[in-house]
């Protein structure tokens, strides 16, 4: 097995809404905010190659949206999506499985693109399995009023259209080496992927823990559905991080791309943080 961190580049959101009902006095040490309140953060994906399968976990905002909506989160960094994979030796049409951890714009889409001439929206990934949770799919093509800014049809209908798209079984595993663990605080459904490497285990947080900083349960972010079932999801899994010494994948970490768990006196929170490279 190869794993390999695909950075797409940055993007900013309000401070705010990613560390909730948290005082700004405090979050501002983690993540120092502009003038406007906006913060940096990463969209940070991860490359698979499990045998002869080539798996994309998330894939970025994309590139294909108006010049007004990226004005909304200011995207920077050097990083692309076709730039990164090219780094690890992977071209689009290499990709054997995308596995999108929840259809929110800033994780999926990449998933597709504009065709050559501009007429037409298609996959990014032609030769590619797109695996979603058949739970979260439905929640996503008929938004509550509180995420139908963040669920885009366009990125989500042609996945269908194409006869690429596929639910992850009862089982939730793709793979014999990848399962999901299922949260239901950020998003309804939403998959975060376990990927066993060689004795390790290595989890794909996604927006369960976005960041190091979101390791404290009650740091939820204001763009939770139900801030209350995450931080019992929350609470829960890292106990299980704890047992089982997992390492922790950081989707939106600015600075950190792995780290791991400590629980003192109670708390949880943020142990040691590390390259992806050093956890390999």
């Amino acid at each position: 097995m190869r794993l390999a961190a695909i950075h797409t580049g940055n993007f900013r959101l309000d401070g705010g809404a990613m560390f909730g009902v948290v005082p700004k006095v405090i979050w501002q040490r983690y993540n120092q905010p502009d003038e406007n309140n906006l913060c940096n953060w990463a969209m940070r994906c991860l490359l698979v190659e499990d045998g002869d399968r080539l798996i994309l976990i998330d894939n970025g905002i994309g590139d294909k949206q108006s010049e007004k909506f990226f004005g909304y989160y200011f995207l920077n960094g050097e990083q692309s999506l076709k730039n990164s994979l090219h780094k690890a030796g992977v071209d689009f049409d290499d990709i054997t499985d995308v596995v999108l951890t929840h259809l929110h714009f800033d994780h999926c889409g990449g998933s597709v693109h504009w065709n050559s001439g501009k007429t037409h929206i298609e996959p990014t990934f032609k030769n590619a399995t797109y695996w979603s949770h058949e739970g979260h799919w439905n929640h996503a093509i008929n938004p509550n009023p509180r995420e139908k800014a963040s669920f885009l049809s366009e990125n989500i209908l042609p996945i269908k259209e194409s006869g690429q798209l596929k639910f992850v079984g009862d089982d939730l595993k793709i793979s014999d080496n990848i399962s999901m663990i299922l949260a239901n605080g950020h998003t309804e459904k939403m998959m975060c992927p376990k990927i066993q490497y060689k004795d390790q285990t290595l989890v794909f947080a996604a927006d369960m823990i976005p960041s190091a900083a979101h390791v404290p349960p009650h740091y939820a972010m204001g763009y939770d559905i139900r801030p209350l079932v995450r931080m019992e999801e929350n609470a829960a899994f890292l106990q299980e991080a704890v047992d089982n010494d997992y390492t922790l994948f950081y989707e939106h970490d600015l600075m950190n791309e792995c780290g791991k768990i400590t629980l003192n006196n109670g708390k949880f929170k943020a142990g040691e943080v590390f390259p992806l490279s050093e956890f390999i």
